[in-house]
């Protein structure tokens, strides 16, 4: 083999050629990290059962849906928590390198599963499944710097305006607006227990009525088909709609009394447009915000993809009204290409040393331009395999082509030092090639096997030691 590409150097520098732009192609799709995917998937499950206690939710919720999703494909363990608001959070944790997707896909049916067994006001409500990232990697704030917008009208716009928008990004796994399921504009309805005992009204006389005065009433159609000869139009009757303001739901007859008067529900209660929930409540610098999430999928290249949500919200505040403005509170790429930029630098550094190193040893520049040219390729070359194995650009695996460095250039000092040594003895440099790479090329293969006898059992560990040692 080494013969063959010494009598054709075209073909060897082809192949360099096609290696380098390959290793270059895939370096510029590679998810860029500060570290390697080591942290255990997510999935979370989320419900609510309105006005139960904690142990409420344990018995009814959390027991049934756990019981389903206990031991679902790859799981490593699972952890529930039931509030005293009534809501469930059960965090799924399956094996590292599980597709993420899949899991989600998989729990999703173990919760179907036990859907019989929820209570209805459970499963009116839903059972959300979602897959959890580890960390968000963008936090941004959505901010009145005069005061002029509360906080629920920051959210209610981040919701709005904001938050589509950046999760069509490519490269986003995810993006919310923190606690915008429970801040969202509500019709707020508090009850005056004193009002409700006297006039002998319960709390499920309220809701009743609520529900059956507050709906869409189909009116039907004039002139609609099958209709008399003669009529030439239909005409949808529109009739009014869900009730928007607090007044409107003032109105709401509870109850009727036998003398024709009426308890109105603004007669037993305050009604305000307020949240749906009070329980998070976000600020910057002491100020009311709206908080955006940005999570990035696995396998995307974190660099870019801030890059991008970054530009969007550069368009987006174009359309901001006065008064309004956004403030990154945290940007996890920021240690990223820093860590990144001092690898690079090392990277460099190494490869200068060795050139230098090789220079003063061969005493000769025509034969420290072979390592000089062969190491690039090699290293280039390496990051075609990287999508192959999984690999992201990180601190690992960028540490480990420093030392591959070294690796790479023993064995193209072992060649010049051999080749040169021939010609020192009188041979051409076609042939002192072949003959020292007769010699040289049973050593060189037996070190590398060597070398990979020590890497590889290492590297085919499990869990997050192994995802470790794989970099």
């Amino acid at each position: 083999m080494a013969e063959f590409f010494v009598r054709r150097p075209i073909v060897a520098m082809v192949i360099a050629i096609v290696t380098v732009i390959i290793g270059l192609v895939a370096l510029s799709r590679l998810p860029i990290a500060q570290y390697p995917e080591i942290t255990p998937p997510m999935v979370t499950v989320s419900a609510t059962y309105t006005g139960a206690s904690a142990i409420n939710v344990e018995q009814s919720v959390a027991t049934p849906i756990e019981q389903k999703v206990n031991g679902v494909e790859d799981m490593i363990y699972m952890r529930s928590i039931n509030s005293s608001d009534g809501r469930l959070n059960l965090e799924v944790s399956f094996e590292v390198g599980t597709d993420l997707d899949m899991a989600n896909v998989l729990t999703q049916n173990r919760v179907s599963e036990a859907q019989a067994s929820l209570p209805e006001e459970v499963k009116r409500l839903g059972v959300t499944v979602k897959k959890k990232l580890s960390f968000p990697l963008l936090l941004i704030s959505v901010i009145s710097p005069k005061g002029t917008y509360d906080e629920e009208f920051l959210t209610n716009y981040a919701t709005i305006n904001i938050i589509d928008e950046l999760a069509r990004i490519r490269g986003v796994g995810l993006a919310e607006v923190l606690g915008s399921t429970i801040t969202e504009y509500a019709m707020r309805i508090w009850i005056k227990p004193d009002q409700l005992a006297k006039l002998g009204l319960t709390v499920p006389d309220i809701t009743t009525a609520i529900q059956h005065q507050n709906v869409l009433v189909p009116a039907g159609q004039i002139g609609g088909a099958p209709a008399p000869p003669g009529t030439d139009f239909t005409y949808t009757v529109q009739t009014a709609g869900r009730f928007e303001t607090s007044e409107e739901f003032g109105k709401v007859v509870v109850r009727s009394n036998p003398d024709g008067s009426q308890v109105l529900l603004r007669d037993v209660a305050e009604i305000e447009l307020g949240t749906q929930n009070y329980l998070i409540s976000a600020r910057l610098d002491g100020a009311a915000s709206a908080l955006l999430q940005v999570f990035q999928l696995p396998d995307a290249n974190g660099l870019e993809v801030a890059r991008k949500v970054l530009e969007a919200m550069d368009r987006i505040s174009e359309r901001f009204p006065q008064d309004l403005e956004y403030v990154i509170s945290l940007d996890t790429t920021k240690p990223i290409t820093a860590g990144i930029r001092e690898i690079v630098i090392t990277l460099f550094q190494a490869v200068t040393l060795v050139i230098l190193v090789v220079y003063i040893f061969l005493q000769s520049a025509r034969a420290t331009l072979i390592p000089t040219l062969t190491v690039p390729v090699s290293l280039i070359g390496t990051f075609a395999v990287f999508p192959l194995l999984g690999f992201s650009v990180n601190t690992l695996s960028l540490l480990g082509l420093v030392l591959a460095i070294g690796i790479v250039v023993d064995d193209a000092i072992v060649v010049v030092e051999a080749v040169s040594a021939k010609m020192e003895g009188g041979m051409s440099a076609h042939d002192a090639t072949i003959e020292a790479m007769r010699e040289v090329s049973g050593p060189i293969v037996a070190t590398s096997l060597a070398l990979i006898a020590v890497f590889v059992p290492v590297a085919a560990m499990g869990g997050i030691t192994g995802r470790l040692y794989q970099q």
